[in-house]
């Protein structure tokens, strides 16, 4: 029985931990909101989904779950679901800005409208810099805490996705490690997830849009589907203490994706 108590101690990774996850009442971040509770932390869905996040945090346990509204592009938002984990829990370790959107499908510059563009910048971009803002407001008294930002694997390369879209998570690996470097010096460790294509209903539709299907999506790793569950995996390592000396970092999880040359593989038409 003993042993069996030190087991289960062991596993829960983030016991005593407080976490604040925006777009978690769907996809990805529902994911990890599920994953970090059952691993012993205290979360917050911050999200513009209400209906959803409700029923999420009905789901788990309600004395480790609650929600807050909140839109990404509004620093009164942020600031209050900030405060209100603050205020519920006592305090803040893990900041996992996850939410963002694709905007629209057009890859051609001339077609592409300045609204649709601030957009997405305002939401996948400025969204993840007012989260590290209002967390590190509430860390550094702490000297400790761990943001996780969400980029995608079209942080590493061009033409997988619209120009909005690929510049701004391009720029949240930038983001990243600056923040990381300002940071550094209270113990806050910044990092951020770039995560191939993962069939969520929004990302499905985005890609739909784009290219015509989830079926026309390629992997280079044989037998293996990208799941949501997955990258939550994935958080979960940056938000635990197994990442105590990773900081600016951004973790590729794409298969090998970022790292061929499609138009030269000479593996391209031979998957099995």
């Amino acid at each position: 029985m003993a042993n069996m108590a030190v087991a289960s101690n062991v596993m829960k990774r983030l016991q005593g931990k407080v976490a604040l996850i925006t777009g978690a009442a769907s996809g990805i971040g529902e994911s990890t909101a599920r994953l970090f509770v059952k691993h012993g932390a205290k979360v917050v869905i911050a999200d513009i989904q209400d209906d959803s996040a409700k029923k999420v945090c009905q789901d788990l346990d309600p004395s480790s779950a609650s929600h807050v509204h909140c839109d990404v592009t509004e620093e009164s938002d942020i600031e209050n679901a900030v405060n209100t984990a603050v205020s519920k829990y006592g305090k803040l370790d893990i900041m996992f800005n996850n939410a963002g959107i694709g905007g629209s499908a057009t890859s051609n510059i001339l077609d592409d409208k300045k609204s649709d563009f601030e957009r997405v910048i305002s939401v996948n971009l400025v969204g993840i810099f007012l989260g590290a803002k209002h967390a590190a407001r509430v860390m550094i008294p702490n000297r400790c805490g761990s943001i996780i930002n969400t980029a995608s694997v079209c942080s590493t390369l061009g033409g997988g996705a619209p120009h909005a879209y690929v510049s701004s998570k391009h720029a949240v690996v930038g983001l990243t490690r600056n923040t990381a470097v300002d940071l550094g010096r209270y113990g806050i460790r910044v990092n951020c997830l770039s995560p191939y294509f993962v069939s969520t209903p929004s990302a499905a539709d985005f890609v739909e849009r784009i290219y015509g299907g989830v079926s026309k999506v390629y992997t280079y790793l044989d037998g293996a589907e990208l799941k949501a569950e997955d990258v939550a995996d994935a958080a979960l390592y940056l938000a635990s203490d197994d990442s105590k000396y990773v900081s600016g970092h951004n973790l590729v999880v794409d298969g090998g994706h970022s790292i061929v040359n499609s138009a030269m593989c000479m593996y391209e038409n031979s998957k099995k």
